[in-house]
């Protein structure tokens, strides 16, 4: 296990500004102090995609991060990105939980005690009804749904014993129905929904906020061999800025983009024969785009 941890020291601040003094003197503070300065923030699969950029993101405010992932380079590389601030990270599968639990106290024990999850390690299999192999769905349950409640159980017992802390899961507008060749997909994300909804209700009188966090398409590694048209696909740098201002507001539940949203909604709603055929209608268009 390596790391690298120090310190780091924010330059360029922004200039409070506008009218109403409230206003004014958050911003002041917030200029002396970013929102997340001394927060030791835990990222899983903060190798690439969305976990690298809020790592990147989260560190510029002020954060330590706390990183893990399958394999060392991408974790070795990301730290030559964040320079001076504090950073640690280890090897770790969100799987097994023993080994989790393990990381996460010889990571605490270095940078200091998480105040806040991203539980954001994740995969994607196809899993089309006409080639159906209860393995694809197997394996993205253990990452996207077990993966997640095996990062809680490794933070939660501190954060409850601090009375304080802050639990963000990485979700997806595919938990609010069942995508054609997508299934298993959308079954995991589904059961992270129901976790975090579940527990939110018991954490709330502890001090402990959470937020489940449901994006589109993301450019990301995952999504790299997936054929989405450009108007469905949000780049990276755009997501990471919407997901760290509904961290820093503390969202209980942030689905995004809007259009996206209210479509899936739609979908989720409408009678199923109905829901089916635009589902259809959708598909058809985004493979011929």
């Amino acid at each position: 296990m390596k790391n690298s941890p120090s310190v780091a020291e924010n330059q360029n601040l922004p200039t409070p500004t506008g009218s109403n003094p409230w206003a004014s003197a958050r911003r002041a503070k917030e200029a002396i102090m970013p929102a997340f300065a001394n927060q030791v923030v835990f990222i899983t699969g903060a190798g690439s995609g969305i976990g690298r950029q809020l790592a990147l993101a989260l560190a510029a405010e002020g954060a330590a991060i706390l990183a893990v992932d399958l394999k060392p380079e991408p974790l070795e590389a990301l730290g030559k990105y964040l320079g001076d601030a504090r950073y640690a990270w280890a090897i770790a599968d969100v799987t097994d939980i023993t080994g989790l639990r393990s990381v996460v106290k010889d990571l605490e024990r270095k940078m200091g005690p998480v105040d806040i999850l991203i539980a954001n390690a994740g995969i994607g299999r196809d899993t089309s009804a006409l080639n159906f192999h209860a393995e694809d769905v197997e394996a993205q349950i253990k990452v996207n749904l077990i993966g997640v409640a095996n990062s809680i159980d490794a933070v939660l017992p501190g954060m409850l014993a601090r009375n304080r802390g802050h639990i963000v899961a990485m979700s997806s507008l595919a938990s609010y129905r069942g995508l054609p060749k997508m299934s298993g997909y959308c079954a995991a994300k589904a059961g992270v929904n129901g976790l975090l909804e579940g527990m939110r209700i018991e954490l709330r009188p502890k001090g402990i906020h959470v937020s489940i966090v449901c994006p589109g398409w993301i450019r990301t590694p995952l999504t790299a061999n997936i054929k989405v048209p450009q108007p469905y696909m949000m780049d990276v740098e755009y997501a990471t800025q919407r997901i760290v201002e509904a961290i820093r507001a503390k969202k209980e539940f942030f689905a995004f983009p809007g259009p996206a949203r209210r479509r899936m909604r739609l979908l989720r709603w409408l009678p199923s024969r109905l829901s089916d055929w635009l589902v259809v209608r959708v598909v058809r268009r985004m493979s011929a785009s």
